[in-house]
Order: structure tokens, then sequence, then C-alpha cells
């Protein structure tokens, strides 16, 4: 039987010129996590160590979930003003799906511990920049969009069980140099415990701080990350919380987490998303015209498995990702071309209509858990799908279209969507 634990305890960092060492205890049991970084300088530098000990902070979530300890004791670990505050979001926010689905309430945890930061200046370049690559549509467009004479390099984030062969293969279309981190999470949380919670963590957090770390350690100012609007769409409210899956992918998440890198290290770094003013409707518009990439790319999460022999090697089809790509990408790829992409037609088979009708809002379930679109978006970008010829044979679409009300239209879409911390230098 799952109980929570009493003490999460964060027992110490170790940084030396490649390599972060994590160690926390939970309840006395010990969890150990190693990132090693390659194609960048030393991370023994002042203000890459206040940073890594950012990262820490947040990276020590994947192992407090496993008994969601009522107490968490962050013991002399630098914390400061900004960096509690975006701890404390990423702790109740952050983990809104897990708590949500384990049914557990984090109201009650309480923190001790953390010690003052004092700002660690370095010399940076704000024209040099590092853009964290996933191998989707938005890193895609994030890179290919972002001005020209900018120096962009790519940071990607690796598992111990090896590099991810559709996103090392969108990576090389780029022609960019790629700085990089090897993940090595404690084989204990991967095996999992019978004792163990088990459930989504602000992962998007962990990285970004990573790409910071990458960044700074070799002398660039900025990092561009890729999270659109919509990613501040809250999947369902429950017990007077917002749970939102991208919740580390949100505006709220993006201000906070920069206001804690800019306690450390000062003014002159900018972290931003590129695509945050803009909607998936956007995106799609944007990625239909880099041809490079489109037999190259993948959105679907079962490409993306810690298990080398579980990764799938082409589209599976069937999952929502799968499905929304299909759809933000219908209304400017032909059908042809789109089958030619998935090698299927996710929007077209009748076995996913309630998963069509639930990214348009009309599903009896809230919008998936997964990063997709907000369902106005989905709903936009289905109707204009049912006013192609080449889908009226889909009586599923047309049904669902006439059902949809969405508040914006496909041309609003089409323009910028609320605030943005994008620094003009980036834009074109």
């Amino acid at each position: 039987m799952k109980r929570r634990a009493n003490v999460f305890r964060y027992t110490g960092l170790d940084i030396d010129q490649d390599e972060l060492r994590a160690h926390y205890e939970l309840d006395g049991h010990a969890f150990h996590e190693v990132v090693r970084f390659e194609g960048m300088a030393s991370l023994d530098q002042p203000a890459v160590r206040s940073l890594g000990e950012l990262w820490y902070l947040i990276a020590g979530l994947s192992y407090y979930k496993a008994g969601a300890a009522l107490s968490v004791d962050l013991g002399s670990t630098p914390l400061g003003r900004a960096g509690r505050e975006l701890f404390e979001a990423a702790l109740i926010d952050g983990l809104g799906e897990f708590a949500y689905r384990n049914d557990l309430s984090l109201d009650d945890v309480t923190i001790t511990g953390g010690t003052d930061v004092t700002v660690q200046v370095a010399s940076l370049d704000r024209r040099r920049v590092l853009t964290p690559f996933g191998g989707g549509i938005d890193s895609v467009v994030s890179t290919t969009q972002l001005a020209s004479d900018l120096d962009q390099a790519l940071f990607i984030v690796s598992p111990a069980s090896g590099r991810y062969a559709p996103l090392e293969e969108t990576a090389a279309v780029t022609g960019r140099s790629v700085l990089r981190a090897r993940r090595t999470l404690d084989p204990q949380i991967l095996t999992g415990d019978e004792t163990f919670f088990n459930g989504h963590v602000p992962v998007t957090a962990m990285v970004t701080l990573l790409a910071v770390i990458a960044a700074v350690s070799s002398g660039r100012g900025g990092v561009v990350m890729s999270n659109e609007h919509s990613a501040s769409e809250p999947n369902l409210r429950w017990k007077n919380h917002d749970v939102n899956h991208q919740w580390s992918k949100s505006w709220v998440a993006e201000e906070l987490l920069a206001r804690a890198v800019e306690e450390r290290i000062g003014e002159d770094f900018v972290v931003a998303s590129f695509l945050r003013d803009r909607s998936e409707i956007w995106v799609g518009a944007k990625f239909a015209e880099q041809r490079a990439y489109h037999h190259v790319f993948r959105s679907c999460n079962r490409a993306f498995s810690n298990d080398p022999a579980a990764r799938m090697t082409t589209w599976c089809g069937v999952c929502d990702k799968c499905l929304f790509t299909n759809l933000v990408l219908a209304p400017f790829l032909s059908r042809t071309e789109l089958r030619g992409i998935f090698h299927a037609e996710p929007l077209a088979n009748p076995d996913l209509g309630e998963q069509l009708a639930s990214l348009v809002g009309l599903g009896e379930h809230h919008k998936p858990f997964e990063c997709v679109g907000d369902p106005d978006e989905s709903a936009v970008a289905l109707e204009r799908v049912t006013t192609m010829d080449e889908w009226s044979d889909v009586d599923l679409l047309k049904d669902l279209a006439r059902r949809a009300s969405p508040d914006r239209t496909f041309d609003e879409l089409l323009e910028p969507q609320g605030p943005s911390r994008v620094p003009a230098h980036w834009l074109r």
C-alpha cells in the first residue's frame, strides 16, 4: 500500500568539469542523478555552479514524487527569494497532474532550509543563443524563424539508454552545432517500486535549466524555448487548483524561471519562449513551409521511450499527439502529403472519434494530458479542414465541426496571441 513519506531531503550536489551529481533522500532512502554535458566549457565556474544549484532544486521533484513527502528539507541548498517562488510553484502546480492522478493534496507540504544567493556575474554574448531541440514541429519552427544573424546552436538532452534517432535526424537537417547533456536518472525511479507514487513532473523546467547551464558555461546570452501561447491553458480545475500538464511550458512558469535565473546571474541573460505569443495554427503554417523536415521530424511520444527496444520507428498514428499534429498541419498540407508523412490517416480513423472530440472540446473527457493545443485552436483547425474538398468524405469531421463553437477565427489565430518576453534582436 502506498503511504506518503515524512521527509524528502536535499543532501548535496557535486559539480565538476562536465558533470552534475545530485543527491536526495526520502525517509532515509537515497536517490542519485547524474547529468553529463558535452561540447561546452567547464561547469566549474561561479555563475554555472549557482545555476546548477537551481536545477538541483527542480530536478529533485523527480524523486520527491516517489513519496509525496509531507516535509521538504532543502538543507543548505542556495535558494533565494525568486528561487523559492519557482520551487513552491513547481511543487504545487508543476506536480498538479501528479497530485490529481494520485488523488493527493500537496497543500499541506512544509518547506524548510535553503540559504540566500548572491549574483554571480558571467561574461555573456546576447547574440549567441542556445535552442533546446526536441525534434517536433515547435523547436523546428523556432530554429528556422529565429533571426538569421544570431549565432544559434542546438541543445539536446538524451537519456542514459542512448540518443533518439528521429530527434538526431531532424537536428542534422538544421546543419547547426549541438551542445548535449546525458541525463542518468536513478534506476530506482525508472524501475519503480510498489510503494512509490508515480506521475508527471515539470520536466520542461528541468530541461530549460540544463540549457541555461550549457549556455552560460559556453558564454551564450540566451536560451530560446519553443512553448506556444496555448501551453498556459489548464486541462481542468481540481481542488481549487488548475491542473495543467504543460505547466512548466506556461507563461507563469517562464516568468518564474526567468526571475530565478536573473537572481543568480543578473540581467544580461535572456530565457524566453520564441513561440509564447503564437498559436498552434501559426506554428503549423510555418512548419508546413519547412519541407526539408517533413519526413524526419517526430511529435509522437512513442518514439521517445527510455527503453530503446520500446521506441517506435515511425508515427504510431493513434495517440493524441499524432492526431493533434495531423490536425494542425491539415489546413496547410494536402491529404496526400500528410499520408506520406504519417503513413496513416489519424483524422480519417473512426476509432479516434472520441479522442478528436476531446481535442476540440466536445468529448466526455477534458483536454488530453499531452502537449497539444487548446480546444479552441483544435476546433478552428477542424473547421478549416472541413472546407477542403479532399476531406469531404470523412463524415466524422463534418459532424464535430458543426457542433464546435470556437471563440476565435482562423485568421485571428495567425496573429500574435497575448504577451511575450522575446527580445527584439531574436526577431527577423
